[in-house]
């Protein structure tokens, strides 16, 4: 089997890349490294700096039983400060994939959508069927489950959507602009800095380990069920920034007070994910958040600090 992966220098496409090898399956690898980091991706995976916005790069598709593509431009800040170009990526870019993909013959696209499709849906927890997208980077990721729809009418696109809660664990991109609060916090706090927590800390947010949506990576490839079905990927279960602090500082020992920044209202106030039709076709996560954390901790000491 041959499977293609974009943004594979990213958090989830590095660990996902590394999960095909370890089940002996071929890897090619796409990514402009403009967000990922090329030391990310695991040895084995075939790469390729490319962009998937480039027409040129359909000779890749070559003999690809399947794609994955991660590849977006993904930070909420970055989006709204930059919405020409965020559409350009997240919405011309996953076109171009899907239709290369269509005319090579690639029998599925698991495609990532987001959970922010979300963020102005009030009643929790979230159902794949009700949709209020607000932030420009949501109002993306819910036209590429537009143009999905499309294409599968038009041209007989095989995909599947996945709507990602807050995934953490190894690799995650502490580089952004803001980074993902798990490894913002922990890096801060061994460093024996302040972490900053946006608003009053009371935000809660559904947190699923990586190891577990990997596993449900798995079962797209291998189970039909998922044809054209959009998922919701997370834990079922939310915590409060303020609380994931406090877990931080009781795992590190640490007296560190954090700083309060400025809230952004376009976020939504708390996350949480009707995860049913992920476990109709038997996925359930695993990975409590106490081992997650403990997890996420000692692999930022070694690979990071």
């Amino acid at each position: 089997m041959k499977v293609l992966v974009t943004g594979v220098a990213g958090f989830i496409g590095s660990n996902l890349s590394r999960k095909l090898i370890e089940n002996n399956i071929d890897v090619i690898g796409i990514d402009n490294l403009s967000y990922g980091v090329k030391s990310q991706i695991p040895s084995g995976v075939k790469f390729f700096q490319e962009d998937i916005r480039d027409k040129q790069i359909s000779g890749l598709f070559d003999r690809v039983d399947y794609v994955f593509h991660l590849a977006a431009k993904n930070s909420l800040i970055d989006c709204e400060n930059n919405p020409a170009e965020t559409h350009d990526i997240n919405v011309n870019g996953t076109k171009n994939i899907f239709n290369i993909s269509i005319n090579k013959g690639v029998k599925k696209v698991i495609y990532a959508e987001s959970s922010a499709v979300y963020e102005g849906v009030e009643a929790l927890p979230s159902v794949e069927t009700t949709t209020y997208p607000k932030s420009i980077y949501a109002k993306s990721k819910m036209e590429t489950n537009t143009i999905a729809q499309q294409l599968f009418i038009s041209k007989g696109l095989f995909a599947t959507g996945l709507r990602y809660f807050n995934v953490y664990g190894p690799h995650q991109d502490y580089r952004r602009t803001i980074p993902p609060v798990f490894s913002a916090f922990i890096i801060k706090m061994l460093q024996g800095e302040r972490p900053t927590i946006y608003g009053d800390g009371s935000k809660k947010r559904d947190f699923v380990y990586v190891d577990d949506v990997n596993d449900f990576h798995l079962m797209c490839m291998q189970n039909k069920l998922t044809d054209n079905n959009i998922y919701n990927i997370g834990s079922g279960k939310n915590y409060s920034i303020k609380s994931i602090y406090e877990r931080i500082k009781s795992i590190l020992n640490s007296d560190i007070k954090p700083i309060y920044g400025e809230n952004f209202d376009f976020e939504a106030q708390d996350t949480l994910a009707n995860i049913d039709q992920a476990k109709k076709i038997g996925w359930e996560p695993k990975t409590s958040i106490s081992i997650g954390l403990k997890k996420s901790i000692d692999y930022i000491k070694e690979n990071v600090i």
